[in-house]
């Protein structure tokens, strides 16, 4: 892809003083849904505000499709972000909220005030257009930042923590706007630490521990990037003891252990692609009956437990 269909950080490094917010981060990012994963002060929220201009690199290059952040009047239009925090002008309606903030877009009135209802319609608070912000629960002002986000038409879509706060309902309703607006090109970035919905929004996770990036890609191929951790492996066969006693004469194979109502065997391997070679020979030595095979631990939940695992974390 070219510079102005991704956007890319070219060794990027940010620093608060003598505290490290991200370091050395150099990344491609195409357009569909990509998550950020990783624990509290690993550089999630640091690495959404540079590439939104609202920070600047210590050190590194950026451009988000093609421009610079040091562009802020070109990016602010191409861009639209959902901070996980709050910051509401006391007194506003939600439609006040956001037809004041297209007003500063350069739209005309009728402009303004078509985008602000759709936006409005489009997260569910229609009806709830002309009570103050500071009256709205939770949810509705997650919802009403959203709006915002999405009122001008941007390209890219920042969401820091963008399902905190919305019951069931609503988080359906946002999880399926984020897959909607992956799927017409656009780039929309989340951060979440709700890991079942990550693995069900993302194209790709980018996985972030302690300001750096430990790996990204697809989620299939972010779990074979943690090497030191062996990949757990489910088998469901007739005789699984017979299988365990097989598997454990070779040095990959680290555990083995009988579940559910005992046809079930759970194994870690150090080296999968050996393991799925001997499985296949055990099969056709011993006459097993094998109902299914298939990765344990091959989703977002998974992978971030082996990076929080090590560090003490907790979400």
């Amino acid at each position: 892809m070219t510079p102005s269909q991704t956007i890319t950080f070219e060794n990027v490094s940010r620093f608060y003083g003598e505290v490290l917010g991200v370091n050395r981060v150099s990344l491609s990012v195409p357009p569909g849904v990509t998550s950020l994963v990783g624990p509290n002060g690993s550089g999630k929220t640091t690495l959404m505000n540079l590439m939104t201009g609202l920070l600047r690199p210590t050190e590194g290059r950026i451009q988000v499709l093609g421009i610079p952040p040091g562009h802020p009047e070109r990016l602010c239009r191409l861009i639209g972000y959902c901070t996980q925090f709050d910051a509401f002008p006391k007194g506003l309606t939600g439609y006040r909220f956001l037809y004041a903030f297209l007003r500063m877009h350069g739209m005309n009135h009728d402009e303004c005030d078509a985008r602000t209802k759709a936006a409005l319609e489009l997260v569910g608070l229609s009806d709830a257009a002309n009570r103050t912000v500071g009256a709205y629960s939770k949810g509705m002002r997650q919802r009403v930042k959203l709006a915002q986000a999405i009122a001008h038409e941007p390209q890219v879509v920042v969401l820091d923590e963008p399902l905190n706060g919305l019951d069931p309902m609503a988080r359906a309703e946002a999880i399926a706007l984020f897959r909607q607006w992956g799927e017409q090109g656009k780039h929309v970035i989340v951060s979440s630490h709700i890991l079942h919905e990550v693995d069900r929004i993302s194209d790709q996770v980018i996985l972030l521990s302690q300001g750096y990036v430990v790996a990204e890609g697809q989620i299939q191929g972010v779990r074979s990037e943690v090497k030191d951790q062996p990949m757990q492996i489910l088998v469901r066969c007739d005789r699984p003891g017979l299988l365990a006693s097989r598997l454990f004469q070779q040095d990959h194979v680290v555990e083995a252990r009988i579940q559910g109502d005992g046809k079930n065997l759970l194994l870690r391997t150090k080296d999968a692609d050996s393991f799925y070679l001997l499985l296949n020979r055990v099969i056709l030595d011993s006459g097993l009956e094998v109902e299914s095979v298939a990765p344990a631990d091959d989703d977002v939940n998974s992978v971030y437990q082996y990076l929080i695992g090590s560090e003490g974390a907790t979400v």
